[in-house]
């Protein structure tokens, strides 16, 4: 096999380890304000906060570097509304008994249900897709490797962004989310993985109690 090109590594800035640890603890410390909003204002947020949040989620790690995803970021009314009429209509399903009752007894602490006016309230919406084939060239059609992990990855980027530049966030998943695929125009063999709405919020945005409930480090986690 031969060997491939390298680059140098492009050292971090030099930092002791008491500068690491506060930068780990202020990081941690803006991210855990980051709550799912339901109620946006349409205060217009600049396509250029959207271009760096998205270009922030393509730095992500992705199997063998095919980068796997595709943003269709969403600032018509029309293209907004269509998307609202679609995805309310699964949630109708979901919510009249799809969902089943252990799933809907888990959702009922956060008081959500089958209205999404945030769909259409919010100036942007970013719906993520997971591309099985493409690689880096996408017209080679080659088969992609890790996809939902790298996309996962990719989407966690995203909403760090978004929420590093002010912006409150959403992630909706309708369920089945097919429908996107026809209203962004891409490919059958897109996966659409979620939609991130993206705004400022609203006069009367709330936050539900059982939302600021979070499990421990030592539930999260284990040392060895």
């Amino acid at each position: 096999m031969q060997d491939p090109s390298t680059l140098p590594w492009q050292p971090y800035p030099p930092l002791s380890d008491e500068e690491r640890i506060v930068r780990a603890a202020a990081f941690h410390d803006g991210m855990a304000t980051r709550r799912s909003c339901r109620d946006f204002a349409g205060t217009p947020v600049p396509r250029e906060v959207i271009e760096a949040a998205i270009r922030t989620a393509s730095t992500a790690p992705s199997g063998a570097n095919h980068q796997p995803w595709h943003f269709t970021a969403i600032e018509s009314p029309e293209a907004k509304a269509a998307i609202r009429v679609a995805a309310e209509e699964e949630e109708r399903a979901f919510y009249a008994g799809r969902a089943g009752a252990e799933w809907l007894s888990a959702l009922s602490p956060l008081g959500t249900g089958p209205d999404k006016p945030f769909l259409e309230a919010a100036p942007w919406l970013i719906v993520v897709f997971a591309q099985r084939r493409g690689g880096l060239d996408l017209a080679a059609r080659a088969q992609n490797y890790y996809v939902t992990e790298s996309v996962g990855i990719a989407c966690g980027l995203l909403l760090a962004a978004l929420h590093q530049a002010g912006i409150a966030t959403l992630t909706h998943t309708p369920n089945p989310m097919r429908f996107l695929n026809r209203l962004c125009r891409r490919p059958s063999d897109d996966k659409p993985m979620m939609i991130v709405v993206a705004g400022h919020p609203g006069p009367g945005a709330a936050i539900p109690a059982h939302a600021l409930r979070k499990k421990s480090l030592e539930q999260i986690a284990s040392w060895l």
